[in-house]
């Protein structure tokens, strides 16, 4: 590879990385299509997975079904899913994807990108942030995560003592 191509590459990772991510989730609350709001910054006990998408987004669409799978399978013990839809989707096609394949989970909209500003910048999709029952956060995976290691964080963050 030349380096020219290696430098514009590393140079599109940087930028599309965001400017990391904060210690604690952002006091950014978002409106949820059901009418309601989630501020981040209050965890209220449980284990968040907070998922940036569009639906403009394949990768995005086609990690859909296993995002409600995980939702599915943690949500009684206390995980709660919340994915958001970046500032540049219609919000129109957000309820139109979301009521059309039964998403289980709670949707969000980010019409100014507040919210992704809050999380450090938010420039790909999908990108999930991991929050502890203490409002902490953990982890955060651009792309469509490895779900078996995904799966394991949320166990040891469910098991861990509030």
């Amino acid at each position: 590879m030349s380096p020219i191509v290696l430098a514009v590459l590393l140079g599109l990772v940087w930028l599309l990385r965001g400017q990391g991510f904060p210690d604690q989730a952002p006091a950014v609350p978002v409106a949820l299509l059901d009418g309601g709001r989630v501020d981040f910054s209050q965890p209220q006990g449980q284990v968040r997975l907070v998922n940036f998408w569009s639906t403009s987004c394949a990768p995005c669409i086609r990690g859909m079904p296993a995002l409600a799978d995980t939702h599915h399978r943690y949500q009684a013990r206390g995980l709660d899913v919340v994915a958001v839809a970046m500032s540049y989707d219609a919000p129109s096609h957000v309820q139109a994807f979301t009521r059309r394949e039964a998403l289980p989970f709670r949707v969000g909209f980010d019409p100014v990108g507040e919210v992704a500003r809050g999380f450090g910048g938010v420039n790909a999709t999908p990108t999930t942030y991991l929050i502890d029952r203490q409002g902490q956060v953990v982890r955060k995976i651009i792309g469509i995560p490895d779900h078996a290691a995904l799966d394991a964080l949320i166990e040891n963050l469910l098991d861990a003592p509030s």
